[in-house]
């Protein structure tokens, strides 16, 4: 499983790195300076979250236990509710569709798998050094 791990980081860091490109010389010209700054936050986030998630593939090898595997699952969701949520969000507020607004309602979940999933890398790094 930490194969897949590693390959979901680098294919969600490359995603991240062409959005995170397309925000700051294509959006630019679009999105309200309030729209940029949730854009922005949102590839941040996914940013952060990949080198979690590979860091969750490494140590899924040296401490293979259900917890490690629950974080890297953890730190997936949470970058497809979190940042994905806000993406879809933006894309909503530029284009006027103001009825989808509804789904900033799914960002905290996105941000509580974060959370989750650092409490748990923790618990199984340390369960498995008992």
């Amino acid at each position: 499983m930490h194969k897949n791990f590693l390959k979901t980081a680098f294919i969600i860091g490359a995603i991240g790195i062409v959005l995170g490109a397309f925000g700051a010389h294509a959006l630019k010209k679009i999105f309200s300076a309030e729209n940029l700054a949730t854009y922005e936050t949102a590839v941040r986030y996914q940013l952060y979250h990949v080198f979690a998630l590979a860091m969750a593939g490494m140590l899924y090898k040296e401490f293979n236990n259900k917890f490690v595997l629950l974080a890297g699952k953890l730190f997936i969701a949470g970058i497809v509710l979190f940042s994905g949520s806000l993406y879809v969000l933006c894309y909503c507020k530029a284009n006027g569709l103001e009825n989808l607004y509804w789904l900033g309602a799914v960002t905290p979940f996105g941000g509580l798998s974060f959370i989750l999933g650092w409490g748990i890398l923790a618990k199984g790094i340390y369960q498995a050094n008992r």
